[in-house]
Parts: structure tokens; sequence; C-alpha cells
């Protein structure tokens, strides 16, 4: 069997909502409110996410790809990255307890 081994690089990957704050709003000399109208959506809804308080959906990758001359792929991929990051640190303790042992065993009942 051919072992995977994670990246697991010690700063967690940058949030797309810190990317779209610190570097692409600026960048591109948009406000928050007109960002969020071009985007059509609410500007609590854009500001959650500049804040890092919630996550960049495949429809919100869409929008702001169509917004920004981007890919969606990069939006979700910047967004898989950082979740998956923090899911593997949180359950590293469970993760060490699960074994091909057991799955093998599991397979042959």
């Amino acid at each position: 069997m051919t072992e995977i081994v994670a990246r697991r690089p010690k700063r967690a990957p940058t949030h797309p909502g810190a990317l779209l704050r610190e570097d692409v709003l600026p960048a591109a000399n948009i406000s928050v409110s007109a960002a969020a109208r071009a985007l059509g959506v609410s500007r609590q809804t854009l500001h959650s996410l500049l804040r890092e308080q919630t996550v960049v959906t495949p429809a919100m990758a869409v929008r702001l790809a169509a917004l920004f001359g981007t890919s969606p792929d990069l939006w979700l991929g910047m967004q898989g990255a950082h979740d998956l990051w923090h899911a593997q640190r949180a359950l590293t303790n469970e993760v060490r307890k699960i074994s091909a042992n057991r799955v093998s065993a599991a397979a042959a009942a």
C-alpha cells in the first residue's frame, strides 16, 4: 500500500477572507459596500467573510471569481486548505487511534 504523507506547515493557510480584506479589495480600490453590491450579497455577509467568521461557499467562490477575474477553484482551494489544516490539528488524537487494522478487521467481519 502506498503511504501518502501530508504536508503539515506550522502556520495555517490564509483564510480567503483575510486575502480579500488585506490584498484584493485594496488593490481593486473597492469598498466593502461596493463589493457587496457587485457580488449581490449583503454587507453583513461580506463582512462576516472578511472577519473570517464564515467560509467561502461554492456560490460565493463563483461570485468572487466573476468580480475579480479569477477562478472559483482558487477561492475554494484556499478555503479547503485552511479548513483541512485546522481539521488535521483538531482531530490529531482521534486520528492516531484509527488504524489500518481496524479497517481490515471491519471489512473481514
